[in-house]
Parts: structure tokens; C-alpha cells; sequence
């Protein structure tokens, strides 16, 4: 271990900087965890704040690399398909993957509980609750946090990580550092959402299919529901923050129960009181979020939503820190504490893809909210899972890429996508598709195009 670099702040104790606490303490270093919110296990602060979040290998990966996937999976419920609700209350399935392959369910709050009790058990790490960044010298990595009690109080360490999420104040500090060239966005996108409620049966179960992800596509919006192990599901409505349809033009009784019963009618009686729910919930908005550098000094680093916060539409925001967290932690160990080398390592590594799938998540709008009703776009998924049971090591889908291959980098399933989607364009113009979808001279072509395109 390098010496010069034995004490590690992390700002930020989400399930990703937990999970980072854990990663760095096991290779022999001091970690101070420090977190601007009060202990969720003592008082509920997510209530009303978060997306039940979907847990996939990449993340997977990362939580049995500290041995806690078992445990966590207790308390999570596999996802084998997309179910599309259309306005006519028709269901559709849509596999994720083949085999049995699933996303998992998880409550934000249940994983970060269990990361936070896990960093507890660890006797190199330190958690300050209420401890909010202040100031930070980029230069003496001396940081200063408020306190409800104490007032400012002053840490000094080694290296830092910023974990704070979409609104970093690790972030816009260093933005603020003189004669640094730093590139950043932050994008708001048109659509903010909220979280309703469909509760349990009498008896516990649940109300609709247990392992499925429910989507209610409808264009321009689309509600969607995450099942939980109570019975209940968590249910999130995307609708754009202003214009005709919207949660500014929604601003009555009346109106927005004509738009559950005109677009929900079969969620409308399952969910808990939708419209009083709309009616007295500010809606939270949605954030892309691009920056470079990453490391600032030599000395700070950004991580998780920090560096490359994403909209919520692939299920990749916390497997892609998750991700971070286990790439940072073997590159540690593969430059034998150099932190220079390590950083510098990270940021070249972890930038292209954090880009890749932002853009990703940001295009998967579309096709959760509109194509996935689509008949075009479900016969596409059909050709491309029964091209890929043909020629497994040919043909990946990109969901697939994305979601079930921990160790692709996010940009090449991004590139190889893109080439995919090209063929996919080509084979949808052959005449009667729809029609001749399963005859041999579709896959004939598309096996030559494959070839062609994607074999270069």
C-alpha cells in the first residue's frame, strides 16, 4: 500500500459509497463515510424520494465481490419479463433474456441499509450521519462539514471521493477551482416523475404477476410497477413537467382523474388513492449529468452518480456505480496502491462508458414509453431472440449486452448496438415481415449481414 495514502473520505453513503467504504477498507485502508442525511435504519428519509431500483449482473458482481449478493437477494424479487399494459387493459410479455435470466426488484432503501450495516461491521471504517460537505481544499484535502450539532467541524485525509449523487457538492466544488479545465452538464430532461402505491392483497400476495416488471406504455408518459416481497408494488409515473399533458397542466381533481381513467383504466383500481397521491406530491425531476475531468489534484475522484448521473430507464444508475466501485477496487489492487496510476487508470476506463450508457438510458425512453406497444418493436425482440438462440456468440441483443454481460464494456454495447439496430432497419423492410418473420431465408440474410457488419 502506498502509504502516502492511508486515509480515504468518501462523501456520500449511498449504496454506492457504502459499497466503495467496504471495497477500500478490505485492501487496508482507513475510511471516513460521511453522510448529510440521518441513519434510514432510525428514520425514514426515502419515503416519497426514490425508484425502486433494478438490480442486474453488473451489480451483482460487484455485491458478491464483498460476499453480500445471498443476502441481498433474500430481500429481492427476479424479473423475467417486461409486461406492457395497453390502453384497452390487453397484457403483452416480453422476456428480458433467455433461460431464466432476470432483473431483480430491490428497495433503494433496503440495499443501502444493508451496504451501510455491512460498512458498520468493518473496524477500518468510520460513519458520520448529519455530517454535510461544506468546503473542501482540493490542494490539503481538508474538508469541512456541517454538523446539526457541532456546527462546522474539519476532517483531514488522503484521498476523496465524491458519492453524493446527481447534486454532488464535490462536483460543483471543484467546478469552481481556479485554472482547471473542467467540462460539465447537467441536463434536466422534460419528463419528472412520482411514486404511487398499488398494496397488497388481504392475504399478502400480489395483485398482479409477482415476477415481472409492469410497464403501462403510452407514448409521450408511461407509469411502470416494481413488485416488493410485502405483496405490494412501487409504482412510478414519468409524464413530461409542462405542456398540455402534464404535472403543471394536471392541476385539478378533475383532471387528473380523467387522465387515470382515459390511460390507466386497468391500474386505476389497483393503486392506493392515485389521485390524492398526484394531488399532494411535488414531482422530483430527472437529470443527465456529464463532467470531465473525473479526478481533480490526484487526490479526488468522482464516482457513481457524481460522475455520470443517468435517467432510470435502463436500470443501469446503480450497476453502473456499483461497477465503478469494482473496477476502482481491482485496479487498487493491480497497481499495488498507486494511487496516481490507480485514478488516472479509473477515469480512463469508467468516463467512455459512464457517456455510454447515459446515452443509453436516455434513448430506452422511447422504448419503454412508446415501442414497446409497439407490434414493429415487439416482432424486431422476437427475430433477434430466436436469431441469437440460432447464433449465440453472433448475435447478443443490445438489453442483453447491456444487462446480462457484467464484464462488456458499455460502450462496445453501445457500438455493437448501433450496428445491430442498422440490420435490424434492413430486415424489417423485407417484404410481409410480419408475416414470413420465422421462414429461413430472413435468418439466411440476417446471418450474412451479421457477418458482414458485425465479424469486421
Amino acid at each position: 500500500m502506498d502509504k502516502q495514502m492511508e486515509n480515504i473520505t468518501i462523501a456520500g453513503a449511498g449504496p454506492v459509497g457504502a459499497l466503495l467504504a467496504v471495497m477500500l477498507a478490505r485492501q487496508g485502508y482507513r475510511v471516513d463515510l460521511f453522510e448529510s442525511r440521518a441513519d434510514s435504519r432510525k428514520a425514514n428519509i426515502y419515503q416519497g424520494k426514490s425508484i425502486n431500483l433494478a438490480l442486474s449482473d453488473r451489480g451483482w458482481l460487484a455485491l458478491e465481490a464483498v460476499g453480500v449478493g445471498d443476502t441481498i437477494r433474500e430481500h429481492a424479487i427476479p424479473m423475467y419479463c417486461r409486461v406492457m399494459h395497453d390502453t384497452q387493459g390487453q397484457l403483452t410479455r416480453l422476456p428480458y433474456g433467455q433461460d431464466e435470466q432476470a432483473i431483480w426488484s430491490v428497495s433503494r432503501a433496503g440495499i443501502n441499509e444493508q451496504l451501510i450495516s455491512l460498512a458498520e461491521q468493518e473496524p477500518l471504517i468510520n460513519i458520520h450521519f448529519e455530517h454535510r460537505l461544506a468546503e473542501l481544499d482540493f490542494d490539503s484535502l481538508e474538508a469541512r462539514f456541517s454538523t446539526k450539532d457541532s456546527g462546522l467541524v474539519t476532517h483531514n485525509s488522503d484521498l476523496l471521493f465524491g458519492a453524493d449523487g446527481t447534486f454532488s457538492k464535490v462536483r460543483r466544488l471543484a467546478q469552481e477551482l481556479p485554472r482547471q479545465r473542467i467540462s460539465h452538464s447537467l441536463e434536466y430532461m422534460p419528463q419528472s416523475y412520482i411514486e404511487l402505491t398499488i398494496e397488497p392483497n388481504a392475504d399478502g400476495s400480489h395483485k398482479m404477476e409477482k415476477n415481472a416488471l409492469h410497464i403501462w406504455p403510452r407514448k409521450a408518459f408511461m407509469l411502470i410497477a416494481l413488485p416488493n416481497t410485502d405483496g405490494s408494488f412501487t409504482c412510478t409515473l414519468f409524464l413530461d413537467q409542462e405542456g398540455d399533458t402534464s404535472f403543471e397542466s394536471l392541476d385539478s381533481e378533475e383532471k387528473v382523474t380523467a387522465f387515470f381513467e382515459q390511460n390507466f383504466t386497468d391500474a386505476l383500481p389497483l393503486l392506493s388513492n392515485p389521485v390524492d397521491a398526484f394531488m399532494s406530491k411535488a414531482a422530483s425531476p430527472l437529470c443527465l449529468v456529464h463532467i470531465y475531468p473525473w479526478v481533480f489534484n490526484n487526490k479526488v475522484g468522482l464516482i457513481g452518480d457524481a460522475a455520470h448521473a443517468m435517467v432510470p430507464f435502463y436500470g443501469q444508475g446503480m450497476n453502473c456505480g456499483f461497477e465503478d466501485c469494482r473496477v476502482l477496487s481491482e485496479l487498487v489492487a493491480q497497481h499495488e496502491g498507486n494511487w496516481e496510476s490507480i485514478l488516472a487508470a479509473y477515469q480512463r476506463e469508467r468516463k467512455p462508458n459512464g457517456d455510454a450508457i447515459i446515452e443509453l438510458a436516455k434513448r430506452n425512453f422511447v422504448e419503454m414509453s412508446d415501442l414497446s406497444g409497439d407490434s414493429n418493436f415487439l416482432l424486431r425482440k422476437k427475430i433477434e431472440q430466436q436469431f441469437s438462440k440460432m447464433y449465440p456468440e453472433l448475435w447478443v441483443p443490445l438489453y442483453s449486452m447491456v444487462t446480462f454481460s457484467p464484464h462488456l464494456p458499455y460502450a462496445s454495447a453501445l457500438a455493437i448496438g448501433d450496428i445491430q439496430t442498422e440490420i435490424m432497419d434492413e430486415i424489417m423492410q423485407l417484404e410481409n415481415i410480419h408475416q414470413e418473420w420465422q421462414s429461413p431465408h430472413v435468418y439466411q440474410l440476417m446471418h450474412k449481414l451479421a457477418l458482414a457488419k458485425l465479424e469486421k
